[in-house]
């Protein structure tokens, strides 16, 4: 295989997980805002606790498809400026997705 063809193929699988990724989130987010508009309406199917759970799987979930697409991203152009922003982009989205994660799991305990 030459070198085109899996730029290519690299390319098509960072659109992908960018593309799970941020469907992941929307879904959660789209699932979370009905379940609370049915809360408001009286309709005690859910709790806000198991709302806010849910809704915090899905963006931690998402999250990590958002990272491998960065992390794929410089496979195919790994310059010290694009090593550097994917390393901060990584962190952020991992400290974001651990708090994330760790107040899902007070929700769990509550």
């Amino acid at each position: 295989m030459d070198h085109s063809l899996w730029y290519q193929i690299i390319q098509i699988l960072i659109w992908f997980f960018e593309l799970v990724g941020a469907a992941l989130i929307v879904y959660g987010g789209i699932r979370s805002a009905a379940k609370v508009l049915m809360l408001e309406f009286h309709f005690r199917l859910f709790t806000y606790n198991k709302i806010r759970m849910e809704l915090t799987s899905k963006i931690v979930f998402g999250l990590e498809f958002l990272i491998a697409a960065d992390i794929l991203a410089t496979i195919i152009s790994p310059t010290a400026e694009e090593i550097i922003v994917l390393a901060a982009v990584v962190i952020i989205r991992t400290i974001m997705g651990y708090f994330l994660e760790k107040e899902a799991m007070e929700f769990k305990i509550d």
